[in-house]
């Protein structure tokens, strides 16, 4: 049995007596967020991971950055490090940081034309600002004029994320990904979201038991039926 959480279908095939998850059966949104994970800037993984839970250095090196102030860095380059762009993906927003809102006001851009009556000697010319005087016969640049726009072109639909869809993936607990041919296997579903998202991300650079730490780890956060 199997849950649908934002269009992501998951399905955990599950070890009951050791407690563990064999693999997923999942479709192209999770295999995408998975596959994502391998574009995600280090300095990125450093921000949704606390930099005392990093295996190894990389969260010292993120956390020194952090500690040296304008004296010792180029601040911009400094943010860059920080806060590194990460290409977009369908299922990304699942470790994307929160997004930094921006004014999306638009303003239609006016144009006026000569007021001279003999308009015809003086059609070459448009303004954007009203009241200019016209360059040919010197009269106020005053009357709108209409701004007449190209027909728009259809967009092309874009195809996202990295594997194609109407396949169903078999998502292995250390995050070998295989095409599956289904079989009567029992499965259990579980929900997935930004929490578990995390958890993902994190056992997949300390654990070959991926799927088994994310979703096993903590019972408390995970709904199996």
């Amino acid at each position: 049995m199997g849950s649908n959480v934002g269009g992501m279908n998951l399905k955990l095939l599950i070890d009951q007596k050791n407690n563990r998850v064999l693999f997923a059966e999942a479709g192209k949104e999770f295999v995408d967020f998975i596959f994502h994970i391998l574009a995600l800037p280090v300095g990125t993984i450093t921000q949704l991971i606390n930099a005392k839970d990093m295996v190894g250095s990389i969260g010292n090196l993120h956390s020194s950055i952090l500690n040296l102030n304008d004296t010792y860095m180029r601040s911009r380059l400094k943010l860059k490090l920080l806060e590194p762009e990460a290409p977009g993906c369908g299922s990304q927003n699942l470790l994307s940081l929160p997004p930094v809102t921006a004014s999306t006001s638009r303003t239609t851009k006016k144009f006026y034309r000569c007021t001279c009556p003999r308009y015809s000697i003086c059609y070459d010319y448009a303004a954007e600002i009203k009241g200019t005087s016209c360059p040919q016969c010197g009269n106020s640049m005053a009357a709108a004029v209409t701004l007449v726009q190209a027909r728009a072109t259809p967009p092309v639909q874009e195809v996202s994320g990295y594997v194609k869809d109407d396949v169903t993936y078999m998502v292995l607990d250390d995050l070998t990904v295989k095409p599956i041919f289904k079989g009567g296997k029992k499965f259990h579903g579980s929900n997935f979201g930004a929490s578990l998202a995390m958890k993902l991300l994190k056992a997949s650079l300390q654990s070959k038991r991926v799927l088994t730490d994310a979703f096993l780890g903590n019972k408390g956060d995970v709904k199996v039926n």
